[in-house]
């Protein structure tokens, strides 16, 4: 098992946010990967926790063949662009865009007065030439959501090979999840595997992870079907 925390990584960002990337898979970043990153899983291949300043905002920028999910912790994110334009993230909240051969240009905008914490996910789509797609989640306190990944045929999801749950467990809660893993906890404190973890931690395990809850938690699930 290999552990990867927050204050492990050196502090960056752009425009009016500031973040910590946990995941910068070689396969996409190449010489630019940052070392201290771990690679991915499956197409999983990004994770950044970020800040965004008071009215901070990304810019508008754009996405092609690929699956941007955030994850939202504490505060808000109000989304503009060619996708749900006007949707906005509310704390707990998931959303997943699918930007296919189409694309999608969008800003994430802070919109209040203090700094807000969202966690980006990226994952390469099983097969290229998709049409674009926007689905959002609300993962609820003591259970497990999936947000994303799973066969065709069904709509819950966009399908793929590779799957990310969303969990916020309860003190004294378990979760378990078998195989390939890497969990991210973004906040809250608990023993993966037997081993101490607080907020802000990232777990790869090649043989499952198993977390209990030492105090409401939310973790972050990606694994291969």
């Amino acid at each position: 098992m290999e552990i990867l925390k927050f204050e492990n990584l050196t502090q960056g960002g752009f425009a009016g946010l500031i973040e910590r990337r946990f995941v910068m898979d070689q396969r996409v970043f190449g010489a630019s990967k940052n070392p201290e990153a771990f690679n991915g899983l499956g197409n999983f291949v990004y994770l950044a926790d970020a800040n965004f300043l008071p009215k901070g905002e990304t810019g508008m920028h754009s996405h092609k063949e690929i699956d941007v999910i955030s994850v939202m912790v504490d505060g808000r994110v109000s989304h503009a662009g060619s996708l749900e334009h006007g949707q906005s993230l509310q704390s707990g909240a998931a959303q997943v865009q699918r930007a296919g051969a189409q694309g999608f240009r969008h800003n994430e905008i802070n919109p209040d007065d203090k700094q807000n914490n969202m966690i980006q996910l990226w994952v390469l789509p099983d097969e290229a030439g998709e049409a674009a797609g926007y689905k959002m989640y609300e993962p609820k306190p003591g259970k497990v959501t999936h947000i994303y990944g799973g066969p065709k045929g069904q709509e819950n999801t966009f399908y793929s090979s590779t799957n990310i749950d969303v969990a916020n467990p309860r003190a004294g809660q378990t979760i378990k999840q078998a195989g390939q893993v890497m969990a991210y906890l973004t906040r809250g404190k608990g023993t993966i595997n037997g081993e101490q973890v607080n907020g802000r931690t990232l777990v790869r395990s090649d043989s499952g992870v198993e977390f209990v809850a030492q105090k409401d938690s939310q973790l972050i699930l990606i694994y291969l079907s």
